[in-house]
């Protein structure tokens, strides 16, 4: 994974921020090395415990995005399609082949 700047709230405790981390962290490894649907899905849960508005979620989506590439929306609606088993956003080898 690499380094990027997390969009953050000084406001939040430390244990909201942290939740809020580890879905971004979550985010990068499902557009990265692919993660589990469940694992991916339980972050995001508890990410809108922290962050309930949409417009507050869109926001830091996008700032997230802006830094890595990564889309917060994309990945939540391609997640939720698929339901079960491990996700990979995008699912191709760095060859460009479906896996």
């Amino acid at each position: 994974m690499q380094e990027y700047q997390y969009p953050l709230d000084l406001d939040w405790s430390t244990s909201e921020m942290v939740v809020v981390m580890k879905m971004w962290e979550v985010l990068e490894a499902a557009n990265e090395e692919g993660v589990q649907v469940a694992d991916f899905l339980q972050a995001y849960q508890k990410f809108k415990e922290v962050v309930p508005a949409i417009g507050e979620e869109r926001r830091l989506g996008r700032e997230f995005e802006k830094s890595s590439g990564y889309s917060l929306y994309h990945t939540v609606k391609a997640v939720k399609e698929q339901g079960t088993g491990r996700f990979k956003m995008g699912g191709e080898t760095k060859k460009g082949r479906k896996k």
